[in-house]
């Protein structure tokens, strides 16, 4: 078990988060990895529970000193990121770290922990499926929409980049099949 990285990457909309939060009230060994940001605080998120938050100059000083093993702008001077610090944090006190990340991050985070790093990429059916999913969430403009579905189509095409490709048609069989993955790599 010691030593184990768990990553979750997907398209928006695919339900990466809702199985890793399934994961995490299943499996004891796994801990949330928590992301760095540039951006504000949203509502009654906490510092160093939801993500550790700095300011975007503090945040450019860490990816010039190497601080992070991923690290995106997503708009600009808005930067998310996962510190070196909190995977080590993780790792020393005995846990299996899992991540909640983008594609990008999450191939960036496989290529640096090899075999030591579980990479699953959650897929839900079809880009219509998605699309559906997205919908049925009414939080976004038809223009953001048409963005995040653009995105999604573009990180499908990474799915085979990873160790396992876990289709989310039914939520239920996404979630027993998740922890039957995650326990397995974690017992070996």
């Amino acid at each position: 078990m010691a030593g184990k990285l768990i990553i979750f990457s997907a398209p928006s909309g695919s339900g990466k988060t809702t199985l890793v939060h399934h994961l995490l009230g299943q499996i004891s060994a796994l801990e949330f990895s928590i992301s760095a940001t540039s951006r504000d605080r949203r509502g009654q998120e906490i510092e160093g529970k939801d993500y550790y938050f700095l300011s975007p100059e503090v945040f450019r000083d860490k990816i010039k000193s190497g601080d992070f093993v991923e690290w995106e702008e997503v708009y600009p001077g808005t930067y998310y990121g996962t510190l070196r610090a909190e995977i080590d944090r993780l790792l020393a006190a005995g846990k299996a770290v899992i991540f909640d990340v983008d594609v990008k991050g999450g191939l960036n985070i496989k290529s640096q922990y090899g075999p030591q790093a579980l990479a699953i990429f959650v897929q839900a059916g079809s880009l219509e499926v998605l699309q559906e999913r997205l919908t049925r969430r009414n939080t976004e403009s038809p223009e953001k929409l048409r963005i995040r579905l653009d995105k999604a189509e573009s990180e499908m095409k990474f799915a085979d980049a990873f160790d396992y490709i876990l289709v989310n048609n039914e939520l239920h069989l996404a979630k027993a099949t998740a922890v039957l993955v995650v326990d397995e790599f974690i017992a070996q």
